[in-house]
């Protein structure tokens, strides 16, 4: 093909045509049958050689694709959009940006584009550091969402995308100098807990079930857990027993009897075993192995652990609110005191790279890692490797959220929207398309069933029902998912 600019997108369609975006003066996107041995052959798809905002013209068009049925989508930079344009037809259709017709999110100089199988879109959210996907309930983002910058989470201008066989994003990070690589997560396939993926009109009954009170759970019940298989277990701190049950189980179904002491956490990974902390007097974090039936130390630690979490690489992490850090190590490596600090400086504050009582902690396939900074009225972000935290709810945070007043739990849902125990308003809210909102324990401290009364932690089953343990009340509710809040029901894979 010979042109006379740049191309800044190329695509050959199943005709074997080469379609070339012309950004600079002319503004258009041309094409040439590869099957023509004419090389001068080019016809214009879309643009008219002018710059504008009209349906047909571009203001420097970028990235390009073009579906099976010969529909040519044009990223359009600097009329922040994306552009449509069917066989044959000069006038293009608005399907994401400045201008849709459906609501969808602003963009900023988009310059990629990628259609995927079902027909959504990728967009490379250029100016914006960050690429955006569509899907059935509308727009979000994918990656590069903690705003302009180097760190393994973020981009910066950012200027083409492409996927991989098995789902892993490939980012051309332009002014980084690098090319960024973003695991597919597989359905949480390698997660031992529910981690949903909702709606953003989901709704739960804001009425609570207790499904476990006093007698079973004894006092201020903390340590708390629900697997993939609805099993809930829950720790009773005053006879130092570990009691199981199935969600449609009336009775446990299980009691496991230990020598820890006063257990604040506990979390169980997808084998059965169970992780629980033993730290206030004993100095450790236990295992209870499901084989063999046994507790064995896994990890030591100077004080209680407030959360506990096993990420994908069987690594634990123990948050130590007495000592404000976060601490790790493998659970492949036979010494157990081969702890290293990951989060905090062992001494309370607020930079960005200390804690304060740290609570419920959450580590996502990217080994990001977040962190409820209760006394800090917070929830942080700590990316790999680096020692800054980045806020990303509560106080000091960047985008507009909601008032925290000591958070103590938050899960981190597949959309990687945040959903946060807000301890001392005795309530849950999370994070959305359109900001915070109140899920469960909305109307103010008490012991009626819409209420909450010093929550801790919670956790989803599989049907998307939340559970809580509502300390003060000794007792763990169940607030139920309204299925019919997000239309047709799916459950979690």
């Amino acid at each position: 093909m010979n042109v006379n600019s740049s191309c800044w997108g190329l695509f050959v369609d199943i005709n074997d045509t080469l379609y070339c975006s012309i950004s600079d003066h002319h503004h258009q996107v041309v094409k040439r049958s590869l099957n023509d041995s004419m090389m001068t052959s080019n016809r214009v798809a879309a643009g008219t050689d002018t710059e504008g905002s009209a349906s047909n013209q571009f203001r420097g068009p970028r990235g390009i694709f073009v579906d099976v049925n010969l529909d040519l989508y044009v990223a359009d930079c600097w009329n922040n959009r994306v552009q449509l344009f069917q066989p044959r037809k000069s006038n293009g259709i608005t399907v994401a940006g400045s201008g849709s017709l459906n609501p969808t999110m602003s963009l900023i100089c988009p310059t990629g584009i990628v259609l995927d199988a079902e027909k959504y879109l990728f967009i490379v959210d250029r100016n914006n550091h960050r690429i955006v996907g569509s899907d059935l309930d509308g727009f979000r983002c994918l990656v590069g969402c903690y705003g302009k910058g180097s760190q393994s989470n973020q981009l910066k201008l950012p200027s083409s995308v492409s996927f991989d066989r098995s789902g892993n994003i490939y980012v051309a990070d332009s002014l980084n100098t690098r090319i960024q690589k973003f695991l597919f997560m597989k359905d949480s396939s390698a997660l031992s807990f529910n981690q949903p993926k909702f709606c953003p009109t989901a709704t739960w009954n804001s009425n609570g079930i207790t499904i476990a009170n006093q007698l079973i759970v004894g006092e201020y019940p903390t340590a708390f857990f629900v697997n993939t298989n609805n099993t809930v277990y829950v720790a009773n701190r005053e006879i130092s027993t570990i009691v199981i049950w199935q969600e449609e189980s009336v009775n446990p179904t299980k009691i496991i009897r230990g020598n820890f002491t006063e257990p604040w956490s506990l979390f169980v990974t997808s084998n059965g075993d169970i992780y629980i902390d033993d730290g206030f007097k004993n100095g450790r974090v236990q295992k209870w192995i499901a084989e063999t039936n046994i507790f064995v130390t896994v990890m030591n630690v100077s004080s209680r652990c407030d959360s506990l979490f096993v990420d994908i690489n069987d690594t634990l992490y123990c948050s130590t609110s007495l000592r404000h850090q976060v601490v790790k190590r493998s659970l492949n490596d036979p010494v157990t005191t081969s702890n290293r600090v990951v989060a905090g400086t062992n001494r309370r504050g607020s930079g960005s790279n200390q804690l304060n009582n740290p609570g419920g902690i959450f580590v996502d396939v990217n080994l990001d890692l977040y962190v409820a900074d209760c006394l800090n009225d917070r929830v942080q972000l700590f990316s790999p490797g680096e020692s800054d935290g980045i806020t990303v709810a509560g106080s000091g945070s960047l985008n507009p959220t909601m008032s925290l007043i000591c958070p103590t739990g938050i899960v981190l849902d597949a959309e990687k929207y945040l959903f946060i125990m807000d301890s001392n308003n005795s309530r849950i809210v999370c994070s959305g398309l359109h900001g915070f909102r109140c899920l469960v324990g909305c109307y103010g401290v008490g012991s009626q069933s819409n209420q909450l009364n010093y929550p801790s932690s919670f956790s989803f089953d599989r049907y998307r029902n939340i559970f809580v343990t509502d300390i003060s009340n000794h007792r763990i509710q169940k607030f139920q998912y309204f299925e019919e809040s997000c239309g047709k029901f799916r459950m979690i894979e």
